[in-house]
């Protein structure tokens, strides 16, 4: 088969043939369709990424066809349409995962490839609404929007929410999410373009305002009718004591990432005199995952994608990512 493989750091991913995986005791093989990049791809590329572990194939998202089944597994049939769970090993504690949890392509052989041999309770139904491309946009970003949104952050009926960085997979995913469960969602970018495209999207938004403007904090919550209940972010910097100054007394703020390295200072006073709470949130469980999926077929939502390459591409494919210019999802066809 083939598949997208990463021998070392600052060095492309190369196509390769290499030997088509056989699922063993519990396990399937997936014939995969597509499969969706995130920045943690481009990371590992370049170094940036705890743990890394080379030679892999890369890729943690897949949409695909079980064709061979392992021994044992009797409740999947051959031909079912799937998406995979995109974490591996989370553990038994829904709070947080456990010690050997691991996002899956990297040490584990990922979904950039034409087969993958997964567990067999990693798999679920595809929505029946989402093209493959569509599906393979789901899995990471939709586990990581749904458990920061509404496991951790407890967004609620008509709160007012704020996403930052909705050009981002995430936080668009979040974004949508949040307005699909009838929040009031706002969002910010530090780009007019990506900003005026991503309210014109189908995704719910009430508007938003570009993170550059100065005092963007004060003419947000004056455009938006007041502070946020929930503000969901993945920058943390510099930028998070605005994050503290627009959230409403009792708020939540819920950061997944830190884009823009840690706060370097938190002024307290802010936190405990509003009496906010602030969050961590990484990846999610099977459960949040099985969550993520009723939402999105009771809504029939739909996730964004901005590019698709085929898996010859897949290097092109990372630099267009890296580059940041997409508003949704970069898809491999494989």
């Amino acid at each position: 088969m083939r598949a997208l493989q990463l021998d070392a750091t600052h060095q492309p991913a190369a196509v390769r043939e290499i030997p088509t995986p056989q699922p063993a005791a519990g396990e399937v093989l997936v014939r995969l369709h597509a499969a969706a990049l995130n920045h943690r791809d481009v990371w590992i590329q370049l170094g940036q990424y705890a743990g890394i572990k080379l030679p892999c194939t890369l890729g943690a998202d897949g949409s695909g066809e079980i064709v061979a089944l392992g021994a044992g597994v009797t409740d999947l049939e051959i031909g079912a349409p799937v998406i995979i769970y995109p974490g591996v090993e989370w553990g038994d504690e829904q709070r947080a995962q456990g010690r050997s949890f691991r996002v899956l392509g990297m040490p584990d052989p990922g979904t950039f490839a034409e087969y993958s041999v997964v567990p067999a309770h990693y798999v679920r139904p595809r929505p029946a609404h989402l093209s493959w491309e569509q599906a393979a946009a789901l899995p990471l970003a939709g586990l990581t929007a749904y458990r920061a949104a509404f496991k951790r952050a407890q967004v609620q009926l008509g709160e007012r929410v704020l996403v930052t960085g909705v050009g981002g997979g995430v936080a668009q995913v979040a974004a949508q999410f949040c307005a699909a469960r009838g929040a009031e969602v706002w969002v910010t970018s530090g780009d007019d373009d990506k900003l005026a495209r991503a309210l014109a999207l189908p995704l719910g938004l009430r508007g938003g305002i570009n993170y550059k403007t100065e005092n963007w904090g004060r003419t947000l919550t004056k455009q938006a009718g007041g502070s946020f209940d929930v503000i969901i972010d993945s920058a943390a910097g510099a930028s998070f004591d605005t994050l503290l100054d627009v959230a409403a007394p009792g708020g939540r703020i819920v950061f997944f990432g830190a884009t823009l390295g840690n706060v370097p200072q938190l002024p307290t006073a802010k936190v405990f005199w509003k009496q906010l709470s602030i969050l961590g949130s990484s990846m999610g469980s099977e459960q949040d995952f099985d969550d993520m999926l009723a939402l999105v077929n009771e809504h029939q939502l739909v996730p964004v994608v901005d590019k698709v390459f085929p898996l010859a591409e897949g290097e092109a494919a990372l630099r267009y990512l890296e580059a940041g210019q997409q508003l949704g999802k970069v898809v491999l066809t494989c």
